[in-house]
């Protein structure tokens, strides 16, 4: 009875390893662009924008949509009942572990204050909204 237990940990072990890579690429190939990357951003948003431009744009992109340094924002993985907001104020602040994608660790961001965060949130949000991720 106790053979399969080796067995079935090395195989969960390996589908790990093996989904990882194939959520890397999912994530790179089902992401959503926003419904248009050249709508007005309304008022309430362009300190968010500002903010996430410049703290944030050189890994995510312009607009979010991601780059060779670190994902797009605007997939489903990244919707509010999977990635609260609470998780986009700490990330900056604590880094983050590689965990959906291969892009490597995300490193503490320096400078970024509590304002930021809160209106970099908005901003990212209200791009998810254009493309249908609420």
């Amino acid at each position: 009875m106790t053979g399969w237990i080796p067995i079935a940990l090395w195989a969960s072990l390996w589908f790990l390893n093996i989904s990882d890579s194939f959520m890397s690429a999912a994530l790179a190939a089902s992401a959503t662009p926003p419904a248009s990357t050249t709508a007005q951003v309304p008022n309430e948003y362009t300190k968010g924008e500002a903010a996430f431009n410049r703290y944030c744009a050189a890994c995510h992109g312009k607009v979010a949509a991601g780059t060779d340094h670190g994902p797009t924002f605007i997939h489903r993985i990244y919707e509010p009942n999977h990635h609260g907001d609470q998780s986009f104020l700490l990330a900056p602040r604590m880094g983050v572990r590689a965990h959906h994608w291969n892009y490597g660790d995300m490193p503490k961001i320096e400078g970024v204050s509590d304002e930021d965060l809160k209106q970099i949130v908005g901003y990212i949000r209200w791009l998810q909204r254009q493309a249908g991720i609420n």
